[in-house]
């Protein structure tokens, strides 16, 4: 994971590669894995951070989605379960159980989401979490004592999964890397060539030198997210688009609001969707929304109507209903919905499960789908793009494949239990240098090592790949992520070898990005 290191390499490959991969989120970095560990000689080019977009935005939820089980979906919530079971097994550190409380206040509430939960367990099998039961009212408010009290007739305990997003994307790359394939990040494809028909070569820029790389590839993948149409475009500038774009906002609250281990899941909102207040890094995430965008962007930003509605929504079963000033960060994150065929479709209607597309010059697009399922969905795609490539088809390995940083029965109460086994390694940096050891934020329990470990180890170019995805700062408490913006850009010069003026930049444009983050 080291970006000088990497384009050297880059420089140096003179053949054609097996698979080219665009897009470094959750759909390219599983299916980069997945080829890869079939042989394959694989290249995967982000044009920002890995997990910029939407990989880094989520609901931090690993879930069979009880959602989709009302819908009548069960074949996706069926293989959402299995790949929740699969995640946790293969990335303890990163992957808990969360223990969620959805509270009723009618009194056929419970016996409805008892009956209906405990058919999500038989489905999970033995790759269940836990057993769904009711709650009395007394028992619900023991573990939640925060909820209304009028009028509530008692509870359902169900369990999921709860996660880091962007550390699964960062511990991603690396598994990647150590399989034997080669990823860079601030490398954004700006065209395609093609040879009798066929898509072959990429036309990439590096974002911070400008070289220009020409790279050629047996096949492409188009893995791009929201952004799918606009390479799509690339290939053939007629083609009409497949993706729809729906956003989901999120609100950081300090933990007194669910004080406790429990989540809250509320089923039925105004709008149709879930709402789901759940702690996170001593925090708890709130939402989310679904509005659906006619463009897609890098930074998405909340509008004024989604954080009223989640905060409304929130304060109908809070004894304290949370406030604007209560609220620590907002983010929003772009949903890539597969198009459906008919036209007129709310976007909280259309399926969360993945399409495969491939063009008529042989590239293929991966559309849709959710981080649950990101390895099904890698191993769906290369085993088209082996048949569409021609390339010898293997078996996927990625079932029993441990993830970077394995490391079983952690300690939650760890701040840096997320590190898994790399977090050994970062305390030795700070034996080394004793300053390494110092807080960047009490608040947050972020030390200085995870800065140069970011920097040294895992690709981070900036303050914001810092303080937004290598730690999740920004997300937590963006004012406190604003405090700390000098110190991690002093750092990284250090590390790079960089001058004050790029320092200066660096926090400026920093603090541009994380006032966005904070309600005014």
């Amino acid at each position: 994971m080291e970006r000088k290191k990497i384009l050297k390499e880059l420089k140096s490959f003179n053949q054609e590669w097996d698979v080219i991969i665009i897009g470094g989120g959750a759909s390219g970095l599983g299916s980069a894995i997945e080829s890869a560990t079939r042989g394959y000689k694989t290249l995967l080019l982000e044009q920002d951070d890995f997990a910029k977009g939407t990989s880094s935005r989520s609901t931090k939820l690993v879930h069979g989605g009880v959602r989709y089980l009302a819908q009548g979906n069960i074949a996706l919530v069926l293989e959402a379960l299995r790949e929740r079971g699969i995640l946790k097994k293969n990335a303890p550190h990163l992957v808990k159980d969360q223990s969620f409380i959805i509270p009723n206040y009618t009194w056929w509430g419970t016996p409805y989401y008892t009956l209906g939960l405990t058919m999500y367990d038989m489905l999970a099998g033995k790759l269940g979490y836990g057993r769904s039961l009711p709650f009395s009212k007394k028992r619900t408010l023991k573990y939640i004592p925060t909820l209304k009290k009028e009028n509530l007739c008692g509870g359902v305990v169900y369990h999921d999964g709860q996660f880091d997003d962007s550390r699964l994307a960062i511990n991603l790359s690396q598994t990647f890397i150590e399989n034997g394939g080669l990823a860079v990040n601030y490398m954004k494809v700006e065209g395609l060539q093609k040879s009798n028909g066929r898509v072959d070569t990429v036309i990439a820029r590096d974002m911070e030198s400008g070289d220009r790389f020409t790279i050629r590839g047996k096949a492409i993948l188009n893995a791009t997210g929201v952004f799918v149409d606009e390479v799509l475009k690339m290939d053939e500038p007629s083609a009409k688009d497949i993706v729809r774009v729906s956003q989901g906002v999120h609100l950081v609250l300090d933990k007194e609001f669910v004080p406790g281990n429990y989540a809250i899941m509320i089923p039925k909102t105004d709008d149709g969707r879930v709402l789901f207040a759940v702690p996170w890094h001593d925090k708890v995430v709130v939402g989310t929304t679904d509005v659906q965008k006619d463009v897609a962007e890098l930074e998405p930003q909340a509008l004024e109507q989604e954080v009223d509605f989640i905060l409304e929504t929130a304060g109908r079963f809070l004894v304290k209903p949370p406030k604007r000033s209560d609220v620590r960060s907002v983010f929003a994150g772009l949903r890539p919905l597969a198009a459906p065929s008919g036209e007129g479709k709310k976007t909280k209607e259309i399926s969360r499960g993945h399409k495969i597309v491939v063009s008529k010059s042989g590239m293929v697009s991966l559309i849709g789908g959710k981080w649950t399922t990101y390895r099904q969905m890698a191993e769906d795609v290369m085993n088209t793009i082996a048949k569409t490539a021609g390339l010898p088809e293997k078996k996927s390995v990625t079932r029993n494949l441990k993830i970077h940083g394995y490391k079983q029965n952690i300690d939650l109460k760890n701040p840096m239990y997320f590190y898994g086994s790399d977090e050994e390694k970062i305390l030795n940096l700070v034996k080394s240098n004793a300053e390494l050891g110092e807080y960047l934020s009490e608040k947050l329990k972020i030390i200085k090592a995870q800065v140069v470990w970011g920097a040294r180890y895992e690709m981070a170019r900036s303050v914001e790949d810092i303080l937004a995805r290598r730690t999740r700062s920004l997300l937590l408490d963006a004012k406190e992520s604003i405090r700390m913006a000098p110190e991690v850009a002093r750092l990284l010069a250090k590390e790079f070898g960089f001058d004050k003026e790029w320092e200066d930049k660096q926090v400026k444009k920093y603090t541009n990005l994380a006032s966005r983050y904070i309600l005014n």
